[in-house]
């Protein structure tokens, strides 16, 4: 028998989490295609990619509902730029310390349930959060911190459901599809955070959206979706679950993983930036030019700039991960580094719009639209493709842990730190508590977003360097002889060598 082939009797390749239908079934199926494969009909498929779609808009629309009211936060507990910058920053740690565990736990066992049990804690902890006395900004802190479980549970997981329903031009327009929640949850968090306030006069309430659509999302996953086979769409039999260890050996070998995740670091440092800070330095400028009156009401600061940006965001995002999608694909048609190729450029033509956006704001508030139109949207070409670039350069047993590897890198380097590092920066810059210097001690901070995004772009185009020949290795893998392997017998996980179950 070859390599590839088993025999009868040895113990299943995949773990006994999957509720697919039985592979006899599956076969007897016309028609299915790829989906087929999977276990799951392409109705559901799409079904299922719609539900996680919704879940990821709502993650990120938590996440940024507490920036569209930052202004209000800060006069209500009366904090610095450098304690604000830390609701962030804590939410990111949490985030951040847990991608492992998930993706581990995302590698070997049923992917949904794990989701469930992460996005109900991540609803009633939000919840929890609205209700924080102005005494204890150190509650808010904590509570924030806790949401991260949720994002946690379900970014590590997500996108290694799709790559198990679809693989090549069909993945990448549902990945893509996928990362059109991320600006635009974002972009909703803002006009509905700032929104909310306005209405309820007390930011407290802007909070209290999101865990209400949190459980909606609990209740679609138990009953819509089903766990397909990890790699069956793949052809990809011969693949076993290896230790944790090996996992991150190989994966530290893979340069374009590597040079990628660096990159989007890059990104994750402006996004989280510009995420915290642009509209509450928009309302500051706002604030130094005349155009608006400091915040008066100790519970609500009236400010437009967080819906404005929130709007930009929607926008830009699905212009930017459309145009990042369509531009990849003309492009592999000439070259297989198309997707590498894309991201650095979309960094590098973000920098220069950024700066002048930054630089502008007190001169020409429309100037200053314009240019972060232009900036985010090229920002955003990066989000579908960084993804693909995973999943097709990293095999299908190692991809959730692959994910969770990425998530702490570029959050521990990118947006763990970058608010805090931008608040503590525009304190240590301010001469006085003046309008004049709480304006430009968090302007000149700021700056720093274009620097960081012509590095993420060097990063990149590395990766270019790479990406064919990892690809190739990831389509051609088959296990060393001597490589560990977990195999699932009885419920219980034993490492035995490969070559114990391969003929």
């Amino acid at each position: 028998m070859s390599l590839g082939r088993r025999s009868s009797d040895s113990p299943p390749l995949f773990s006994s989490d999957s509720e697919a239908e039985a592979p006899e079934e599956a076969a007897g199926r016309r028609g299915g295609g790829e989906e087929a494969a999977s276990g799951v009909s392409a109705v559901r498929a799409r079904l299922i990619v719609c539900i996680l779609c919704y879940i990821n808009l709502l993650n990120y629309m938590d996440r940024f509902t507490v920036a569209g009211v930052l202004p209000d936060i800060e006069n209500y507990f009366q904090i610095d730029d450098g304690k604000s910058g830390l609701l962030q920053t804590v939410f990111i740690c949490s985030y951040m310390v847990l991608a492992p565990v998930f993706g581990y736990l995302g590698d070997r066992h049923n992917r949904k349930y794990i989701m469930c049990g992460g996005i109900a804690f991540w609803s009633v902890v939000t919840l929890a959060s609205s209700f924080t006395p102005q005494q204890h900004f150190w509650a808010l802190l904590l509570t924030r911190g806790l949401v991260g479980v949720g994002e946690a549970s379900y970014s590590t997981i997500a996108p290694t459901i799709i790559a198990d329903l679809y693989v090549k031009e069909k993945r990448t327009s549902m990945l893509s599809v996928f990362y059109f929640a991320i600006p635009v949850g974002s972009g909703l968090g803002y006009i509905v955070g700032s929104q909310v306030s306005a209405v309820a006069q007390d930011w407290h309430w802007a909070l209290r959206v999101t865990p209400a659509l949190g459980l909606i999302a609990v209740l679609l996953l138990l009953f819509v979706v089903r766990e397909p086979k990890r790699g069956a769409v793949e052809a990809r039999a011969e693949l076993h679950q290896t230790s944790w260890l090996t996992d991150l050996q190989a994966l530290s070998r893979n340069r374009s993983f590597v040079l990628s995740t660096l990159g989007f670091t890059a990104v994750a440092f402006v996004t989280g930036s510009l995420a915290l800070w642009a509209p509450t330095f928009l309302f500051r400028a706002a604030v130094f030019s005349g155009q608006k009156a400091p915040c008066a009401d100790e519970a609500h600061c009236a400010s437009s700039e967080s819906l404005i940006f929130g709007i930009i965001t929607v926008i830009t995002g699905v212009l930017g991960v459309f145009s990042g999608v369509q531009v990849s694909r003309y492009l592999r048609k000439k070259t297989p580094r198309a997707d590498p190729y894309v991201c650095a450029a979309g960094l590098l033509l973000s920098a220069p719009f950024l700066y002048l956006a930054i630089v502008f704001a007190q001169g020409s508030t429309a100037a200053t639209y314009v240019f972060i139109f232009l900036g985010e949207t090229f920002l955003s070409m990066n989000w579908a493709i960084v993804a693909d670039i995973l999943l097709y350069v990293v095999v299908p047993t190692r991809r959730s842990t692959a994910e969770a590897l990425q998530i702490v890198v570029s959050h521990l380097l990118g947006d763990a730190g970058s608010p805090y590092m931008i608040g503590v920066l525009s304190d240590s810059l301010r001469r006085s508590d003046s309008f004049l210097w709480r304006f430009r001690s968090l302007q000149l901070s700021l700056l720093l977003c274009s620097f960081v995004a012509v590095v993420g772009g060097a990063f990149f185009l590395a990766t270019a360097l790479f990406v064919e020949s990892d690809r190739t290795r990831a389509e051609s893998h088959v296990p060393a002889a001597d490589e560990p392997i977990v195999v699932p017998k009885s419920g219980r996980s034993t490492r035995v060598p490969v070559s114990s179950v391969l003929i």
